[in-house]
């Protein structure tokens, strides 16, 4: 028999309201307790951003430069990243269970560089994602592209199977080359994934009215990385995408590719998450590439 319920008066503190703080990360604050716990281990909740690693590039592309061995290359700096961006494929054969970050699983495929890279169409279900532990899934989406409208549905079929586990999507904004990087453009393609549903969105930095881009967008932005720079300057376009309103940078090949990716992605940190300036952060980039510090924090 269980024993009596205790004599003692009961503790409620009618005096004290039920705390309700909002949730932290931007439009995020009627998502389900399950959606924003996953949001939680991508975005810092003590930033509120975050530092994804992407290293998802040969799902079209092959083994792209520096990622020939994912074990070797981005294994040792991964935990120096919040999240990480990836496909099943490489995450099952490479990335260690006991990783602790954010996992982003890229869901859309299908073309080779050989061919034209908007005709995508979904590549994973949801259900392998939510089997394999990701804080979200990926999609392309090609405003302006040959494939435009198959891959917005693309992003509205994953956003509808997502829902129903609670697992965010993110809706990254493909730019072909033949489209301008500029902020009408990247705000009309940003803006159009977060109203069709996507609870992140990822695109590039633009040098004018990039905090128009953040600012037009329900949801957060993070920065894509893009090709390769030199690390100062690569440091300097992620302190301007913070100070404008990006949410956190995803970068690949600018951390991958650089002489230094543990140096690399810890000056990163320091900018996304502590707001260093790029010149300081440049500097511990330098002193960890020559040895004069440690890789740790």
């Amino acid at each position: 028999m269980p024993e009596a319920d205790s004599a003692t008066p009961k503790q409620f503190q009618p005096d004290i309201p039920v705390a309700q703080a909002p949730f932290y990360v931007k439009g995020a604050n009627s998502y389900d307790w399950g959606m924003q716990n996953r949001l939680s281990r991508i975005f810092r909740p003590e930033t509120g951003r975050t530092v994804m690693l992407a290293f998802d590039h040969g799902y079209f592309q092959g083994p792209t430069t520096g990622l020939e061995r994912v074990d070797l290359t981005i294994v040792p700096i991964a935990p120096y990243a919040d999240a990480l961006m990836l496909t099943r494929g490489i995450l099952r054969a490479a990335i260690p269970s006991s990783a602790q970050n954010g996992l982003v699983l890229r869901a859309s495929g299908g073309p080779s560089i050989l061919k034209e890279l908007s005709n995508e169409l979904l590549a994973m279900d949801v259900e392998d994602a939510v089997r394999l532990g990701a804080c979200a899934v990926a999609v392309q989406v090609y405003v302006g592209g040959e494939f435009e409208t198959q891959t917005v549905h693309n992003l509205t079929k994953l956003v509808d199977a997502a829902l129903r586990y609670g697992l965010p999507v993110l809706g990254v904004t493909a730019v072909g080359r033949d489209l301008v990087r500029d902020a009408r453009y990247l705000g009309l393609a940003t803006r159009i994934c977060a109203e069709l549903g996507a609870q992140v969105v990822k695109t590039y930095y633009c040098e004018a009215d990039f905090d128009q881009v953040t600012a037009g967008c329900p949801v957060p932005i993070v920065m894509a990385g893009g090709k390769k720079l030199e690390e100062l300057a690569a440091l300097r376009m992620a302190d301007q995408a913070i100070a404008e309103g990006a949410a956190g940078v995803d970068m690949g090949r600018n951390i991958f590719q650089s002489d230094s990716p543990t140096g690399m992605i810890q000056a990163v940190r320091r900018i996304v998450h502590d707001r260093w300036t790029p010149e300081d952060a440049y500097e511990l980039y330098r002193s960890i590439r020559s040895g004069a510090v440690g890789g740790g924090e």
